[in-house]
């Protein structure tokens, strides 16, 4: 299934990118936002895209190849160092930022990394074909961490209310042999949890692999500094949107934009989260757990 991004009218409307504006998109994918907001900055907009991981990267810019752009710039870079690419760049200040926090579709269809509880995939869930650009590895957590540590894992970036039965599980499954692909971690969460546990809309592994992405990835820390750089580094009168899709990133978020209200900094513009409408949640179901949240600074 093609990786469809979500709220784009609603980011559209929010953001109000002008002509000849810098636009930051921390999180490019495969260019979809930025094919909405190219032809809304014009020939002397500048649009900076980011992602971790390069096949995104070489996506975006066959999508994006013929926008009216005065500059395209694409970095295969987590956008906690934004910062590194604003000054190899020599740009000192954005008017726009976006954070889309979701997971492009195209990285369980295609990586073959392990991320997806549906394919037999090795336990990797780094953002790049190659393990060694990454120093840990979901295998590694599943294999030689304690039993407690796993479950803290699940626990805390899982929030898996069965995080110790399924730790307990995966420890006493790797006395036997290594759990080494997605499919063989399935059945032993599968063992561990109640009937009607497994039997739910939500699969039963859904929390776990988002916990052990999060982890091997550094997620919730990356966006705290990446949203901490972002607001540096936004104009006076800049925006900056953040698209969520778990509790644990948009308390992060809503928290983040909070501090800055008190801080006398600016103020959110989205009293509420926005939510995906009723028609966007039909036509695509990853749009349901989507909540956006927009800042506006004013100094």
């Amino acid at each position: 299934m093609a990786h469809i991004s979500v709220l784009c009218k609603e980011i559209v409307e929010f953001l109000d990118a002008r002509p000849g504006q810098v636009f930051l998109d921390g999180t490019v994918g495969n260019g979809g936002h930025a094919s909405v907001f190219a032809p809304l900055l014009g020939k002397h907009g500048i649009y900076i895209g980011l992602d971790r991981d390069s096949a995104s990267i070489k996506r975006a810019q066959e999508v994006l190849v013929k926008t009216p752009l005065k500059k395209l710039l694409l970095h295969k870079e987590d956008f906690r160092h934004l910062d590194r690419v604003l000054h190899e760049e020599s740009i000192e200040s954005v008017d726009r930022i976006l954070f889309d926090l979701g997971f492009n579709s195209d990285q369980l269809e295609l990586s073959g990394r392990g991320f997806s509880f549906l394919k037999d995939e090795p336990l990797l869930m780094t953002y790049e074909n190659d393990p060694n650009v990454s120093d840990l590895t979901a295998w590694e957590i599943v294999n030689r961490w304690s039993e407690k540590d796993i479950a803290d894992v699940l626990f805390t970036f899982g929030e898996e209310r069965f995080a110790r039965r399924i730790a307990r599980a995966v420890v006493t499954q790797r006395e036997e042999k290594p759990i080494g692909k997605t499919l063989e971690l399935v059945s032993v969460i599968e063992s561990a949890v109640p009937i009607s546990y497994r039997v739910r809309k939500i699969h039963c592994a859904t929390k776990t692999f988002q916990a052990l992405r999060i982890a091997v990835n550094d997620e919730l820390n990356a966006l705290s500094e990446g949203l901490s750089k972002g607001f540096k580094a936004l104009s006076q009168g800049g925006r900056m949107a953040v698209i969520s899709f778990h509790s644990l990133e948009d308390r992060i978020v809503k928290n983040f934009f909070r501090d800055r209200g008190k801080e006398k900094k600016g103020s959110v513009i989205t009293k509420k989260p926005v939510v995906a409408e009723k028609k966007e949640r039909e036509i695509n179901p990853r749009s349901r757990s989507a909540k956006l949240r927009v800042f506006l600074k004013t100094i």
